[in-house]
């Protein structure tokens, strides 16, 4: 699956994108992101308050407790503002 990085997410990780096999016990949203967490330094930094990142799954927004399925595209941003 493609993973796509914006923003502070993407600094913290040092990579806009990349394709990731996670294993099939990994099975949400809030899964992926606590198996990317273990992948290092940077994405443990990303990753640390995991209640402030936002996901969408194939570009719409998804919840932590969304299931992965099918989806081909996960993106990891952090919270919109507006103004």
């Amino acid at each position: 699956m493609k993973i796509l990085y914006f923003a502070w997410v993407r600094e913290r990780i040092g990579l806009e994108a990349e394709e990731v096999d996670p294993p099939a016990s990994v099975r949400t949203v809030a899964e992926l992101a606590a198996f990317l967490k273990e992948r290092g330094e940077g994405y443990a930094h990303a990753f640390e308050n995991p209640g402030v990142v936002r996901a969408a799954l194939d570009r719409k927004h998804a919840r932590p407790d969304t299931p992965l399925g099918a989806a081909r595209e996960v993106a990891f941003f952090p919270p919109m503002t507006g103004g």
